[in-house]
């Protein structure tokens, strides 16, 4: 009976808790909210970090639209030097990932196709609106990128009067918005040194995404630590030249086999507008093997697959299908990146750190 009645006492109690927490349910989650939003504008993904070479992945993914992998983006983080590589729709990540777009010292794009830049104007006008310096960002590729420049300016020339207007100027200093157009020449060498601050080394290399031209990649080294990004590319010698030892390759891949499925898709569905634009898209990227192939020639330590194409749903063995021979083809380590992937190479290190941050 005794128990029973402390039973029923027991139950009595999480009711009314229940009944406490329902009719508090506001208060507590403002009060949650409130927590979350001064960590948040606190939260410093970079100054946190060793000294090192650090990647994240803010997007992986290519224009077909894929939940875990948006536009590309890669953040490169050299010592305390964060450098965004390419603008696509994964700039929407970098302050999921820790990271205050007012913290971005320089932007590099490795082409002009829409998916590596439809993220730039956000990236450019978060960058000013969260702190970042009262200069505009550095924004480097090859010739062409005045022109993109130029006309984001253009685009958000009325946005940043109203900003400037409603905010003023010591808040939102005019001449903090934007970007400056640094373009740079490859030379006949098909290659340029585009940052050299003695323990921080940026190369840009010529690619061959034909008919897009120009197309690069970029090596990165900082303190004795090498990555290096492909870029679009096919299959291409300068990348295997330029990821000779590095630790890190970065590379796009492609699976013909996934691209044919949509093809034939295409085709039974009667469009052969579609099918034709899948058809062609698989003449100008390299395959996973093909990455493989590079990286093992190279003499790479890891291999990260990114700017996947087509999207690689999370189901049972899809992941293998996208890979192909390509496992076979590089025994180091392989995986196909996701967004929110970090990578850390420390410096006075061969360590090769990875979490996933999502």
């Amino acid at each position: 009976m005794k128990a029973r009645r402390l039973l029923v006492y027991f139950v009595l109690g999480l009711a009314l808790l229940g009944l406490i927490a329902w009719t508090m349910r506001e208060t507590i989650s403002l009060a949650v909210a409130s927590r979350v939003a001064t960590a948040r504008l606190n939260i410093d993904g970079v100054s946190e970090l060793p000294d090192g070479l650090h990647v994240r992945v803010c997007g992986a993914g290519s224009p077909f639209p894929d939940d875990r992998r948006l536009g590309p983006c890669t953040v490169v983080i050299a010592g305390t030097r964060l450098m965004v590589f390419d603008a696509g729709t994964g700039v929407r990540n970098l302050t999921r990932m820790g990271i205050s777009p007012g913290r971005v010292d320089a932007i590099f794009l490795t082409h002009f196709h829409s998916d590596h830049i439809d993220g730039l104007g956000e990236l450019l006008l978060q960058r000013w609106v969260t702190g970042g310096p009262a200069q505009a960002v550095p924004l480097y590729g090859p010739a062409g990128v005045e022109q993109v420049a130029a006309g984001l300016m253009q685009a958000y020339q009325l946005d940043q009067g109203y900003r400037v207007a409603h905010h003023g100027e010591p808040v939102l200093p005019p001449q903090g918005f934007g970007a400056q157009a640094q373009p740079f020449s490859l030379g006949d060498a098909g290659r340029v040194v585009v940052i050299n601050e003695g323990e921080l080394e940026v190369v840009a290399f010529s690619v061959d995404h034909s008919p897009v031209h120009p197309a690069v990649g970029y090596r990165i080294r900082y303190k004795g630590r090498t990555m290096v990004l492909s870029g679009d590319t096919k299959l291409s010698a300068a990348v295997q030249r330029e990821a000779k030892g590095a630790d890190l390759l970065v590379h796009e891949a492609l699976s013909p086999r996934l691209v044919g499925l949509l093809t034939d898709a295409a085709n039974t569905s009667g469009k052969a507008r579609m099918a034709k634009l899948f058809t062609d898209i698989v003449d100008y990227h390299a395959t996973p093997e093909e990455a493989a192939d590079t990286a093992r020639e190279a003499g790479v330590r890891y291999l990260l697959l990114n700017h996947i194409v087509p999207t690689v749903p999370p189901l049972p063995g899809l992941e293998e299908a996208f890979l192909g021979d390509a496992p076979r083809r590089f025994t180091g380590t392989l995986r196909i990146a996701r967004d929110g992937d970090f990578l850390s190479l420390p410096a006075g290190s061969t360590a090769i750190q990875t979490s996933h941050r999502f």
